[in-house]
């Protein structure tokens, strides 16, 4: 197999496991109230499937993130993978096996694929960034941000049809693609010949400290914005998928397709932002504040209005908002540091996204109770202040100072893209 053919298969890998993991929550959210009315659960205890796949993921990823400095990234990531495919048969089974009992056995089987999930998305992201730097890194990142966006696309959609006839079948699926993935990862996936760090957790975390010492209000603005993001998605989603269906009489298969146009938009954006900021990698900034913005904006079009065409173009938009700031904050959160620790920042960054997906729904329902307006205009403050915050405190610059974008270090032609890469494969 030829170089170019062969990276372009370890990258076409990497990004399915942010698109598998993807496919662990927002293929459920169709299948919400089908699941309600077999089992016998309420809104509350179904937004605690979502819960109890993000909270263990999000304190695990920092523990990933040090593993992966220390021994590489495969060897923590490959696992994951396969956690992840276990932990969604367990749950399988348990509705196969208990029927009307199965809700604690589906919770223990989602805290099994969160406890997969921390060696999951963000190691893929890391892995990315060490493999890529400078201009060719910003693609590679919006094309990781695309695949996530893809799988959140894909994922409605499939999780309506199937509902409609199986809607347990979703626990299978994560676990039957998770297979040839564990598999195909470990065989030909290569890692790049990077340093890995070697120091007691002590000084390693001496190190760490000095990252957020040198860069802390910037890197913890840009942290604050990805958790914020992610809990104005998936609270937004679980609103969708609860009004949808109960108020306005829509179709299973009719929700997905609406659950989707969001994170499509999300998707095309997120891919066509990676390319803008090849060469314009201190735009981030931008892109974090404005697409923020945006959402805001949203947010509070929706308090406004309870039309359900409104509704559904507003969410549209809300998308585009969401496609601007997350290849913008990945670009600078895997820049902001040198590979040894990028595993710990990365992974912290996945930990605060985690917790924004994990808050979400149940904080969404809680709201719920009070009135569209309420929800969304409380969801609209709390995003305009982080857009704010991002404007006024993130320096790109200063995040996007390292030894990787600088231009030292080893480099050599990448044959998938050209604009450079790090290092040799190991």
């Amino acid at each position: 197999m030829g170089t170019s053919k062969k990276m372009g298969l370890w990258f076409g890998l990497i990004c399915a496991v942010p698109f598998l993991m993807v496919l662990g929550n927002s293929m459920l959210f169709p299948i919400f109230p089908k699941l309600q009315a077999e089992i016998g659960v309420s809104e509350l205890q179904t937004s605690m499937i979502v819960t109890a796949f993000s909270v263990p993921a999000g304190m695990l990823i920092p523990l990933a993130g040090y593993l992966s400095d220390h021994f590489g990234r495969k060897p923590v990531m490959v696992p994951g993978v396969a956690i992840f495919g276990i932990g969604a048969l367990i749950a399988g089974l348990a509705i196969t096996f208990l029927g009307k009992g199965a809700f604690p056995g589906i919770l223990a089987g989602r805290v099994v694929q969160g406890i997969g999930a921390a060696g999951m998305s963000q190691l893929a992201m890391a892995l990315t960034a060490d493999i890529y730097q400078g201009k060719a890194r910003a693609r590679a990142l919006g094309m990781i941000e695309a695949g996530n966006g893809l799988g959140k696309v894909v994922s409605p959609i499939s999780g309506a049809v199937v509902g409609l006839f199986l809607w347990w079948l979703p626990f299978y699926i994560f676990f039957a693609l998770s297979v040839p993935l564990t598999a195909l990862l470990w065989l030909i996936v290569k890692e790049p010949d990077v340093e890995r760090s070697r120091e007691p957790i002590k000084a390693y975390m001496g190190k760490v400290k000095g990252v957020f010492d040198r860069k802390g209000r910037s890197l913890g603005t840009v942290l604050l914005s990805g958790g914020v993001g992610l809990f104005i998605l998936f609270g937004t989603l679980f609103y969708l998928s609860e009004v949808l269906e109960k108020t306005y009489k829509v179709p299973p298969i009719t929700v997905g397709f609406i659950l989707a146009l969001p994170v499509g938009a999300m998707a095309l954006t997120s891919y066509l932002v990676g390319l803008y900021l090849q060469n314009r990698q201190r735009q981030a900034k931008t892109g974090v504040w404005l697409g923020l913005l945006v959402v805001t904006a949203v947010m509070v079009t929706n308090g406004f209005s309870a039309d359900r065409w409104i509704l559904f173009g507003a969410i549209s938009v809300m998308g585009v908002g969401g496609g601007f700031v997350l290849p913008s904050l990945n670009l600078l959160i895997t820049s902001s540091t040198e590979p040894e620790e990028r595993g710990m920042i990365t992974s912290l960054y996945g930990g605060v996204r985690f917790i924004g997906v994990a808050l979400g729904p149940p904080i969404f329902g809680l709201l719920m109770r009070f009135g569209h307006r309420p929800l969304f205009w409380t969801a609209a403050g709390l995003v305009l202040a982080a857009s704010l915050l991002a404007l006024w405190l993130v320096e790109p610059g200063q995040m996007l100072q390292n030894r990787s974008t600088s231009g030292r270090g080893r480099r050599e032609r990448d044959p998938v893209f050209p604009l450079g890469r790090k290092a040799k494969v190991r």
